[in-house]
């Protein structure tokens, strides 16, 4: 049943006190005639000769440096389908507040009605000058792949699609602390992803990545097991085809498994199945608004599970905002060429160590929490920890540093403490 109460507040959060979330806002002094003259004519000719004599100056002299775009053609919108590119602007606008709420970056949401995927990145190339990084959202699978894989080519900024990557690093931090609280060995436990999209995809490279076997995952699509014998996979569903199996069913794939990831429906899990599942079984049922299967009914047919779900109102929610703004951050801070599989690695250990830290006084009173430590009902940070925005984004920092992208050394400033001190 649908809650219009709800839906309602959902509304008018939207429309009032103005329409939409985001707004644009004067950064200096704007009331002399002398300002405008400086701000507009004859005073704005002098950053345009130094840019067009030195690109880079366009980081000293305009807002490029910490602008991050979030694009979208509104082909895969939340869980919600194919809804074209305007009906995902509430979406777009929502990660642009995000941005400038957690980590301090000024964003503006576009939205490309595009007739190919080629079309959508032309347009985006044609207009990145005007950003320091590029934020990819809401774009079905395959297209996404390509769309993703021209930019970063074509472009020298950070570009990012985080339905993919984000997800993907916060699945995997997760992951790792659950396997390490179900004491159990990374490189024997056997996996179950149900669903072969942007997000699995991603988040199977880097589970591999962080040391899960690649012959102990089983992937599962709509047509059942993803296996060597089928001749309707995509390359990217290629790369993860069990090889000699007899497998078939999610239901054959769940026996004895130790995690099942879910990135695919609501209800897809059963209790028949999970009761099948190795001791101690960490299922990430991760499907919005409604998981493969629901936490109480998952607690209820094995108390032994360590169970994350993609919503706020159960423990361990896998939240991309625990990731992309402090990515950003970290990029935008040493001018990063691109976001390298390294910069998200040292996200996804970030996030996992910073679970097993004490959590502030100021998180628990927002949670209405007396106290919150490292168990089975928190494997993740909370979205509004503090801590995630010097301890991500400088991870992320280093990483780009290290391997050669940044163009900046990292700044003095880092660790960042609160989004004030930018």
């Amino acid at each position: 049943m649908t809650d219009t109460s709800f839906t309602q507040r959902a509304l008018d959060y939207h429309e009032y006190p103005k329409p939409g979330k985001i707004s644009v806002e004067i950064t200096t002094s704007a009331d002399t005639a002398e300002d405008l003259s400086l701000a507009y004519s004859p005073g704005v000719a002098e950053p345009v000769r130094a840019i067009a004599e030195n690109p880079n100056d366009a980081y000293r002299y305009t807002m490029k440096g910490n602008l991050v775009a979030v694009i979208s053609n509104g082909s895969a919108i939340l869980g919600l389908g194919n809804l074209g590119p305007l009906a995902s602007k509430p979406v777009m606008e929502g990660k642009a507040l995000l941005f400038k709420r957690f980590a301090g970056i000024d964003s503006i949401d576009i939205e490309v009605d595009n007739e190919s995927p080629q079309a959508f990145i032309d347009t985006v190339a044609r207009i990145s000058p005007t950003f320091g990084g590029i934020n990819l959202e809401d774009i079905k699978a395959p297209e996404c792949f390509e769309i993703e894989r021209q930019l970063v080519e074509r472009l020298d900024i950070p570009v990012f699609h985080d339905d993919q990557h984000g997800t993907a690093i916060v699945t995997v931090a997760g992951l790792l602390n659950a396997i390490e609280l179900a004491k159990k060995d990374i490189e024997e436990v056997k996996v179950v992803c149900l669903g072969a999209g942007a997000a699995a995809t991603a988040c199977l490279r880097l589970m591999i990545s962080s040391g899960i076997r690649r012959h102990n995952i089983i992937v599962v699509d709509r047509r059942g097991v993803i296996h060597d014998g089928r001749g309707d996979l995509t390359p990217e569903k290629a790369m993860f085809a069990a090889i000699n199996t007899d497998m078939r069913t999610l239901e054959d794939a769940v026996k004895d498994a130790d995690v099942f990831l879910g990135l695919a429906g609501a209800n897809q899990l059963t209790p028949e199945m999970l009761k099948t599942m190795a001791a101690n079984p960490i299922v990430f049922a991760c499907a919005n608004p409604d998981p493969e299967i629901k936490p109480e009914l998952a607690h209820q047919t094995r108390p032994d599970v360590i169970m994350a779900t993609g919503r706020s109102d159960y423990p361990n929610q896998v939240n991309n905002v625990l990731c992309f703004p402090y990515i950003f951050r970290g990029a935008l801070d040493v001018r990063a060429r691109h976001i390298t599989h390294e910069m998200k690695m040292a996200a996804v250990y970030a996030i996992a160590d910073l679970a097993k830290e004490p959590v502030p006084q100021a998180v628990l009173d927002s949670y209405n929490l007396e106290g919150i430590e490292f168990g089975p009902e928190y494997i993740l940070p909370k979205p509004n920890d503090p801590r995630l925005l010097g301890k991500v984004s400088m991870a992320v920092a280093e990483a780009a540093v290290e391997v050669g992208v940044a163009r900046l050394p990292l700044p003095p400033h880092y660790p960042i403490g609160s989004v004030s001190e930018l």
